[in-house]
């Protein structure tokens, strides 16, 4: 009941009313899982806080459900990236309702820099697909500067991975190259049921917030090699696993028994200076 009001509120055609006009089966082939209830894209719309003066760029749209909440919330404009072209005839409806805040490039995310779409500030906002949402998340954090935010929804794995603490089993090389960058937050959970068809595992909301500075100097290319070879052998020690960087760990205060998931984002980034 609420669902359908809140489809209403926008003056635009119910979400399932779209998907059979158009036809849109999800595609298990794009990591396709659209999120049909408009009270939960709202709520993440919100979620990203106050968007009058911010350019969002979405990725995979789909049906269209949380590009009309990013709208409806007061985005300055929305830029749409989607590369399934059902999806691009079906968001005409948007296009036409919203001519001057809405534009759409039919294209594969993984190979459009989002920084030349907008002006500043740009937020990045989506429901990723899962099976190409870590390579994105590591394309937009190497050019951090650029964007004011990220609110994206994740399987819950990869969530807890982002926000995970040393010394647990979900800390790891993105769990330390997000949080160098980024203040990260879990906002709240998506039950399966919400989406269509309802994926195998639950969904999780994250904010992302660019830091003024890193939490520690450290060049990209390094940091990202210290990382990738330390989680690369996780289960070794550092003298062993960091062997060929040739680097004094212990001139480093860094004990060289160690293993890469009791280190500390400040850790990684000493020994990424040291190389």
């Amino acid at each position: 009941m609420n669902s359908d009001k809140k489809e209403t509120l926008d003056g635009l055609p119910p979400l399932r009313e779209i998907v059979s006009k158009f036809d849109l089966a999800a595609q298990k082939s794009l990591g396709q899982n659209f999120l049909m209830d408009l009270n939960l894209t709202y709520r993440i719309a919100r979620t990203a806080g106050e968007l009058s003066n911010v350019n969002v760029i979405e990725i995979g749209p789909g049906p269209g459900g949380l590009t009309r909440a990013i709208l409806k919330a007061g985005a300055k404009k929305v830029v749409s990236i989607e590369r399934d072209s059902r999806c691009i005839n079906a968001l005409g409806y948007i296009a036409e309702a919203n001519p001057d805040r809405f534009d759409l490039l039919e294209a594969d995310a993984l190979e459009v820099d989002p920084a030349t779409l907008t002006p500043k500030p740009r937020r990045i906002m989506a429901n990723l697909p899962y099976n190409i949402a870590t390579p994105l998340l590591i394309k937009w954090l190497k050019n951090i500067n650029e964007y004011d935010g990220f609110t994206l929804m994740f399987q819950k794995e990869v969530a807890d991975r982002l926000v995970a603490k040393p010394r647990t089993k979900a800390y790891g090389r993105l769990t330390v190259m997000t949080n160098w960058l980024c203040e990260t937050k879990i906002e709240f959970n998506i039950d399966p049921k919400a989406f269509t068809p309802p994926p195998k595992v639950v969904s999780t909301v994250v904010s992302l917030k660019p830091r003024p500075q890193p939490l520690a100097e450290a060049s990209w290319n390094a940091m990202e090699r210290v990382v990738a070879m330390a989680f690369g052998q996780r289960r070794k020690m550092l003298r062993q696993s960091l062997k060929p960087l040739g680097v004094d760990l212990s001139a480093l205060g860094i004990s060289e028994t160690s293993r890469a998931e009791e280190l500390s984002v400040e850790d990684f980034a000493k020994i990424a200076r040291a190389i």
